[in-house]
């Protein structure tokens, strides 16, 4: 079922049929990353475009949104007319627009300049900024994110700068919108919203393209599914109903049997390695959180956007500043000011944007995992490049990551990447260990191995605190649960206690 004919279903090709792709592919030199791509996007409904990182979807989307061309051979129509964008203007001016997974917001500038940059609202011959604030504060509110769009992007959380792209989109009147993994940094109740927003533009004849590594929500929102595999479409589906396990021999090509793995429970006498006590903020985004993790326990974090869960993950690790309250690790009160205080005590943090603040992409693996040891691996002041080559390798080795020490971090994929991340502060042999959003735009069969990674942290005796928007992530692998709403602890579950309507219940009370 690969012809245009069978994925248009026998409708004719005209207005109503939107987007149609024939015979799309890519190719770079003697390296072919799509071949052979045919699928249509009719009115109003939502294809769900799914595959691992480097299936092709991206490459698929850039040409469809213009940032790319296909290879000669393959075309497009849109609307029932030959379409050919050659650049992302051409796209947008036909209406067409891309949501990338990857953030480009102007952090110096308020919302609302973000959302129009580009296409500044003008007024009597000057930038109509007024204009501008009011309409960018409608697509806030219709997203259920409560700040001001004067407000710099710079002073937001990752998750409501997510929410600033989509608002973005949604100024943009496009009649297609591309959206790549648009509920990353979203929880359950702003994806709901993003959700129903997205129902109303197909009710009003919007069409999308839905790229997510979240196959729980595809059922939720999709009318059709296409997979891709290796730059091939390996299968299309007519209805969203189709099991998460096919759907995932589809994407990688094997059976991932158990997504989520067993960790068994810390003994009940295991020490307390982390105890937090009557913790406030001097911003008030958390305030008088106190809760304890054992060794050998994975305790989770759940809540909505907004909840400080971040907030309280960078104070507890020294980034930002403590108002009050007190730390103590293995049963001793710690003065936790900075990073380095963190490190010294043990305690390290895997921040929730890897890119930004995990990896220097341009460097190598090796020397990403030198900038936090330089204690071994240049005792002497000297960096000595067999020593830290040598060095990475062993964590490499040790956590399965898919490059050498020599290779550059930005060329791994999402989940290789995070694997540096943690590797470079398992370098530093801690006690505790934070995970802020783990697997965050990462594929089904990367995020796997992320879990069996956690896993045998947890095995070790390390404590691990995991945060995540993903509440099926929380509740797989976590032991308790802690629920964060409006910046305090509502409550703490056990694996048994802890269910999505008992956990939301805490989250919006």
């Amino acid at each position: 079922m690969n012809t245009v004919e069978s994925l248009a279903e026998g409708r004719s090709e005209s207005a109503s049929a939107g987007l149609v792709l024939r015979n799309i592919g890519k190719t770079y030199g003697m390296t072919t990353v799509l071949s052979g791509v045919n699928m249509a996007v009719h009115t109003g409904e939502l294809v769900a475009l799914l595959g691992e990182n480097g299936a092709g979807k991206s490459t698929l989307s850039s040409i469809i949104a213009g940032i790319n061309q296909s290879d000669p051979g393959g075309s497009m129509t849109w609307q029932g007319k030959p379409y050919a964008p050659q650049a992302p203007a051409d796209a947008l001016h036909a209406g067409i627009g891309l949501i990338h997974q990857e953030m480009r917001l102007l952090p110096e500038l308020t919302i609302a300049e973000n959302v129009f940059v580009g296409r500044l609202l003008m007024k009597g011959g000057r930038i109509d900024m007024a204009g501008m604030v009011e309409r960018a504060q409608v697509q806030l509110r219709r997203l259920g994110l409560e700040v001001s769009a004067t407000q710099k992007v710079g002073t937001l959380s990752v998750a409501a700068q997510q929410q600033v792209e989509i608002a973005k989109a949604l100024t943009l009147n496009a009649r297609l919108l591309i959206l790549d993994e648009p509920t990353t940094a979203l929880g359950e109740r702003e994806t709901d919203r993003l959700f129903e927003q997205i129902h109303r533009l197909k009710a009003q004849g919007v069409s999308f393209i839905y790229v997510s590594h979240r196959l729980a929500e595809i059922a939720r929102i999709a009318d059709r599914i296409v997979v891709l595999r290796d730059g091939v479409q390996v299968a299309f589906h007519d209805t969203a109903q189709i099991s998460t396990g096919q759907l995932v021999r589809e994407m990688v090509g094997r059976s991932v049997d158990r997504l989520f793995p067993s960790i068994p429970a810390p003994p009940e006498n295991a020490p307390v390695a982390l105890a937090v006590r009557h913790l406030h903020a001097p911003n008030g985004r958390f305030k008088d959180v106190s809760f304890e993790v054992r060794e050998g326990e994975v305790l989770g974090f759940a809540g909505i956007v907004g909840a400080g869960r971040t907030e309280l993950m960078r104070a507890i690790a020294g980034v930002d500043p403590i108002a009050s309250g007190t730390i103590e690790i293995r049963g001793k009160q710690v003065a936790i000011r900075t990073p380095m205080d963190a490190i010294r005590e043990r305690l390290v943090l895997v921040p929730d944007d890897r890119k930004a603040l995990g990896v220097v992409l341009p460097h190598s693996i090796g020397d990403n995992m030198a900038y936090n040891n330089f204690d071994q691996v240049a005792p002497k002041g000297w960096l000595d490049p067999a020593r830290t080559a040598a060095f990475a390798e062993k964590f490499i080795e040790r956590l399965g990551v898919k490059g050498r020490h020599n290779h550059l971090a930005g060329s791994l994929s999402g989940g290789n990447q995070q694997k540096v991340v943690i590797a470079k502060w398992l370098a530093r042999d801690p006690k505790v260990i934070i995970l802020d959003e783990p697997t965050r735009g990462i594929d089904v069969g990367a995020r796997a191995a992320i879990y069996e990674v956690i896993a045998a942290l947890a095995a070790t005796g390390m404590a691990v605190i995991v945060v995540s928007s993903d509440l099926d992530e929380v509740l797989g692998l976590a032991h308790r649960v802690v629920v964060l709403a409006r910046g305090e602890a509502r409550g703490t579950l056990t694996r048994e206690e802890a269910d999505p309507a008992r956990v939301m219940e805490l989250a919006v009370s």
